[in-house]
């Protein structure tokens, strides 16, 4: 296990859309179904997917900004996406290849999990245990549980010093820009995931430590 980076990290940091969990469709379902209430027109699942990452509040402006609405209306649909979204967070989120087999090798082999995300923590707190996994995290990070989130490496460093880990000891895994940066500026080392909500980036561009297709290749030499 971890041989890909010639070490096996002391704590893991995760993100969590994008990374773990493949949620654009009922993020998109639940944004559409706020739209509706408020009697405005309807977005694109491949526009979410290029939106979703730095927070609800700001996934919010960009569907406003997006569709020349008002921002006045802001406060509005974020609640209204609130209230749908913490109702069916998990109707068709589902985790991507290899993160099971993961989250289970890092049980076996003792090492703690963060999962540090820009959602915010009740509904991320809802997903994780929506797919039975939140036990396999000892901190839960969401967008509004500190005053700074991603790519800000605040969240990051409250994981440090909750789990008394040296940065270089610790491993950041996420899919965008935001999770890059952060890292970089906390000194952790990145592994970035291809797949997921880079804001239509690729993250080859972000230049993170690793690049790696799915988190299995984490596991080539990890045991049965």
């Amino acid at each position: 296990m971890f041989s890909l980076i010639g070490f096996t990290p002391r704590l893991i940091m995760c993100d969590l859309d994008g990374t773990l969990v493949d949620s654009a469709s009922d993020i998109h379902h639940c944004l559409n179904l706020a739209l509706e209430d408020l009697g405005l027109a309807q977005v694109s699942q491949q526009q979410v997917r290029n939106w979703v990452g730095r927070g609800a509040s700001r996934l919010v402006y960009c569907v406003l900004e997006a569709g020349h609405h008002a921002p006045g209306l802001h406060d509005e649909l974020l609640a209204g996406f609130m209230r749908h979204y913490q109702l069916a967070v998990c109707q068709f989120s589902r985790f991507y290849d290899g993160v099971p087999e993961f989250l289970k090798a890092c049980r076996q082999a003792g090492i703690p999990l963060a999962c540090v995300t820009n959602k915010p923590y009740a509904p991320a707190k809802a997903l994780l245990e929506a797919l039975d996994c939140l036990g396999d995290f000892r901190l839960l990070v969401g967008g509004d549980t500190l005053p700074h989130k991603k790519p800000h490496p605040e969240p990051l460093l409250h994981c440090l010093r909750h789990f008394e880990v040296r940065p270089g000891e610790a491993l950041m895994l996420g899919d965008s820009r935001n999770d890059v940066e952060a890292a970089r500026a906390a000194g952790v080392p990145c592994v970035a995931l291809p797949y997921g909500y880079n804001h239509g980036e690729p993250i080859e561009a972000c230049e993170p430590t690793w690049i790696i297709p799915h988190l299995g290749v984490l596991l080539d030499a990890a045991p049965s």
